[in-house]
């Protein structure tokens, strides 16, 4: 594969298309449009093309200890065009460090605060062929009372703090949307009871 030219399509915050000219195995020329969280598209330099070394956002799994349960939430997801299960998340702001958005996010979306950081992943990629977006997961325990007093106006969610009995029925529902990360982690503590292997 070689790529050959990489140029930005639209000039939005948070969110753009970026298209890419390349050959593939055997020189055929290709055409590719992705969505970046980039606003300005990524150079042909060897060095720009590495993972990064911060991520764009972060998802926060958090175990609430005195309680025994995980919290997950319910959001309006635009794109959807209706409600997904998932875990509170955001983007980090400039100058941040992962630890940082964690619990910033983690409280503006739940009211919960983080008590101890359990895990941080690298960047990691959950929809390559369509972003380049970019999410470290950090595994936390929380302590607190949910509320979403602390929700921006755009923001619909409601905090739901799980069992594991209750996590194994809300996996079994056939009809609701989950995110793909929350989904598999929902299936690990409904089957060990632990949010890490």
């Amino acid at each position: 594969m070689k790529i050959e030219e990489i140029n930005q399509i639209t000039d939005y915050n948070h969110l753009n298309l970026i298209q890419i000219n390349y050959q593939d195995q055997i020189g055929n020329a290709k055409e590719w449009i992705y969505a970046s969280r980039s606003n300005k598209p990524p150079s042909l330099s060897k060095e720009n093309m590495k993972t990064p070394s911060l991520p764009d956002a972060v998802v926060i799994v958090p175990f609430h200890r005195e309680l025994e349960k995980l919290i997950i939430i319910r959001e309006f997801r635009v794109p959807l065009v209706g409600y997904q299960y998932g875990f509170p998340a955001g983007l980090m702001d400039a100058g941040e460090r992962v630890e940082e958005t964690a619990k910033r996010e983690l409280r503006e979306e739940t009211g919960l605060e983080i008590t101890k950081i359990l895990k941080v992943s690298p960047p990691i990629y959950s929809s390559s062929g369509m972003t380049d977006e970019s999410v470290s997961l950090v595994y936390a325990h929380c302590s607190g009372i949910p509320t979403t007093q602390y929700n921006e106006d755009s923001e619909d969610i409601t905090v739901l703090m799980l069992s594991r009995d209750e996590a194994v029925g809300l996996i079994e529902k056939p009809n609701l949307a989950f995110d793909v990360k929350t989904w598999i982690i929902l299936l690990t503590f409904a089957t060990t009871g632990s949010i890490l292997f």
